[in-house]
Parts: C-alpha cells; sequence; structure tokens
C-alpha cells in the first residue's frame, strides 16, 4: 500500500462488495433472459430486449436469435407486480415471427399501469410493427426500419375458403391493436400493407425512422437518451399523480 493512501473503512469495503454483486447478477441476468434491471440511475427502470426472430410455439433452429415468448410473458409479469420497479424500456431489433405469440407480448406490455416507453433500433418489422406501439411512447432511431406486410404463413396450407377468412381475421387483429395503440388510421395502415412494387417478391412497405413518424406510427425520432428522458419523465407524472391523489 503506498504512503499517501488511506485504507478502506468496512463501509467502503461492503458498498465495494454490494456493487461487485450487483453487476455480477446483471450480467448474469442478461446472460439468461437478454434484459437488466439497472439500479444506478435516477429511477429504477427495467430494460427488456426483443431481438431476433419472435418464437412462437415451435423451437426455431440453434443458429437463429430468437426472443422466446416463455421467457417474456413471466418477466413482464414480475415487472408489473415489483414496487422497485418504476417503469419499462423495450428495445427492438427484431425480423417479426410468430403473429400469436409476438400479438401475446404485446397486449401484456399496452395492459402495463406503468410507465413504458419503446425504442426501435435496426429494424422493427413485422410483428414488430405490434410491439413497439404496445408502449405509452414509443421511439424509433433515424437508421432503423419497419417493414409492414400482410400475414404469412409457412407450411402446409389448404387451399379453401375457411384459410383465407382465418388471414383476414388475423390481419384485422394486428390492424386494430397496431391502429388503437398509435395514431396512424386503419385505412392508410392497410394501405401501406398491400402496398406492391417496394418489395421484391412480396407486398407491404419499408418505412424509415423519419417515414414512420411521419405516419403516425411510432411517436418521436430518437435514440437511448431520449427515450429514457421520456421514461423518466413519465415515472415523475406518475408520482406526482400518486402524491395529489394521497392529499385528497
Amino acid at each position: 500500500m503506498d504512503k499517501d493512501q488511506k485504507p478502506k473503512s468496512c463501509e467502503e469495503e461492503t458498498e465495494e462488495e454490494l456493487l461487485t454483486e450487483r453487476r455480477a447478477d446483471q450480467d448474469q441476468q442478461i446472460v439468461k433472459t437478454g434484459s437488466v434491471t439497472p439500479a444506478g440511475g435516477k429511477y429504477v427502470i427495467h430494460c427488456l430486449t426483443i431481438i431476433g426472430q419472435v418464437e412462437g410455439h415451435y423451437i426455431l433452429p440453434p443458429q437463429n436469435k430468437t426472443t422466446k415468448y416463455e421467457h417474456v410473458i413471466p418477466q413482464l409479469v414480475a415487472i408489473q407486480q415489483d414496487p422497485q420497479i418504476e417503469g419499462l424500456i423495450v428495445i427492438l431489433n427484431t425480423v417479426g415471427g410468430d403473429v400469436e405469440a409476438g400479438l401475446a407480448i404485446a397486449e401484456l406490455i399496452a395492459g402495463m399501469n406503468k410507465p413504458t416507453v419503446s425504442l426501435v433500433l435496426g429494424g422493427g418489422h413485422s410483428i414488430g410493427v405490434p410491439l413497439a406501439v404496445s408502449a405509452r411512447q414509443s421511439f424509433i432511431a433515424p437508421s432503423a426500419t419497419m417493414t409492414i406486410h400482410p400475414v404469412r404463413m409457412n407450411g402446409l396450407v389448404l387451399g379453401v375458403p375457411q384459410t383465407l377468412s382465418y388471414f383476414d381475421k388475423m390481419q384485422e387483429r394486428i390492424v386494430r391493436f397496431v391502429c388503437d395503440n398509435s395514431s396512424i388510421s386503419p385505412e392508410r395502415f392497410r394501405e401501406l400493407m398491400m402496398t406492391t412494387g417496394e418489395l421484391m417478391m412480396d407486398v407491404g412497405t419499408v418505412l424509415d425512422g423519419e417515414a414512420a413518424v411521419e405516419e403516425g406510427l411510432i411517436d418521436h425520432l430518437g435514440g437511448l437518451a431520449e427515450a429514457i428522458d421520456c421514461l423518466y419523465t413519465m415515472i415523475e407524472e406518475e408520482r406526482s399523480s400518486r402524491e395529489e391523489e394521497g392529499r385528497e
């Protein structure tokens, strides 16, 4: 030990140990679930990442980057029930995936009574669109893109009228959810969904960050700092509202 260096007190050593343990827990949480609850900020918020392909009832090949809905759903329930967590930020970089699994996650996020913010980085394609708009406030990076297209299905499809009816109903569920949770109209969303000539071998539209905001699909153009600032503002408003109710 250097002569000028003072020996650490027991309290300082305990704080360092707690900080080391907290960082180790966060690292383990990221590895296991792709999420983290950082406690060093202004408020305790939970960061949930939805990346790669949203996995549904069937396990995808191991080389695919996936978000497993059976992992995400319990996390969202735990976040809603945990009084220490005051807000949720959802980071999206997804190609889409299983429609029903994606809608299930989106409905849970939309049904939370805690402040929620979403941020689209890279891509928020296909079923990533309902996931992006499910938060109370949504952000998209200028370089990010979102693909809007009709419902598609792989595997054996029976060529009967009931199949077309099923597709229509599933598509309407997506249209209704997106339009209920954003500023875009159902007519405009269907128009973007059915656009021809923009996607090779497919029907639909690709929107960059600025276009997604102009269309009313996403609320704000911005990055991580703007998204977290917005979440903090919402948390402060929630606290003020509770304090006013307590005075009454």
